[in-house]
């Protein structure tokens, strides 16, 4: 299945603090559209990439009214990032350290900032120690608590499930794992999640990321409480704050979303029917909410 989202951007190669080669997608309208509106960042899930954010990224940046740059990086060992040979360093103090290097790569002094599922993590700590860098922040299914019951589910799907031999069990493939979440999507969707997931190698469809990083999961002792990340929520207080809950997810409760609001006064919920987790953004009345909570921001 060719790939018909790799146009719209340009591709900009950037070298972390310990020399691993890092790749982002740098969607650009000219300075004279976009100014005095800040770029967008957008940071993916735990094995997921920058081509999860295209269709988005194409409204933002070709909007009519309110175009914005925007940039989506791919995290190290996935899309087009080099794997890294250590291992421990997928890690999301070292990943939100490269967010850091590719802003200052890219001349990004502050930007508003998408987070999807471990995106959002690395977010967290952004927060807690480059808050400069953030002018207004977008969650998407991700908050402080992580329920087990929904990392269990992406460990087993992620170590457990079979390689498609051709792009159309590529879709199947992902349509067993995801249906009963995703409803809303159409015949087209599950295509285009093939596409953002898996990379064409010789007509054939491979997971696009390093197998180390789902193996990590394996460890996890989920007889003991996850850690959360209150601590560094608190950070983002001062600032602009949507959150996306998909309305099947596994790895977002609703009590976690409660009480996000309850910390963060202003902060503006979004639902995101017929979908699990990560949301798609692009889909439903999701993109317009996006939107509208872009147009109060810088």
């Amino acid at each position: 299945m060719p790939d018909t989202y790799a146009s719209g951007f340009q591709e900009r190669f950037y070298t972390s603090s310990d020399g691993l080669k890092l790749y982002a997608r740098d969607y650009s309208p000219s300075e004279a559209a976009t100014a005095g509106r800040l770029p967008v960042v957008c940071l993916p899930g735990l094995t997921r990439n920058t081509r999860d954010f295209h269709p988005l990224a194409l409204l933002l940046s070709q909007d009519v009214t309110a175009p914005r740059r925007v940039i989506a990086f791919d995290s190290r060992g996935r899309g087009n990032s080099a794997w890294d040979e250590n291992k421990a360093n997928y890690n999301l103090a070292i990943e939100a350290g490269d967010v850091v290097a590719a802003c200052q790569a890219l001349g990004i002094e502050r930007a508003v900032f998408i987070g999807t599922s471990r995106g959002g993590l690395i977010l967290h700590l952004i927060a807690a120690t480059r808050p400069d860098l953030l002018e207004a922040v977008i969650l998407n299914d991700i908050g402080p608590v992580i329920e087990a019951r929904g990392l269990v589910l992406i460990r087993d799907y992620l170590n457990g499930g079979r390689s498609p031999a051709d792009w159309r069990e590529a879709v199947d493939i992902l349509h067993e794992i995801h249906g009963t979440s995703f409803t809303t999507l159409a015949e087209q969707d599950w295509r285009e999640m093939a596409l953002a997931l898996y990379r064409d190698v010789g007509g054939k469809p491979v997971a696009d990321f390093d197998p180390a990083i789902a193996e990590a999961l394996k460890s996890i002792d989920f007889s003991q409480p996850l850690p959360d990340l209150w601590e560094q929520f608190e950070k983002l207080n001062q600032l602009p704050l949507m959150l996306i809950r998909g309305e099947n997810t596994s790895l977002l409760s609703q009590e976690t979303a409660n009480e996000m609001a309850r910390r963060h006064s202003t902060l503006i919920l979004h639902a995101a029917e017929g979908q699990g987790h990560a949301p798609l953004l692009h889909l439903g009345d999701t993109s317009a909410a996006i939107r509208t909570f872009l147009a109060s921001c810088r």
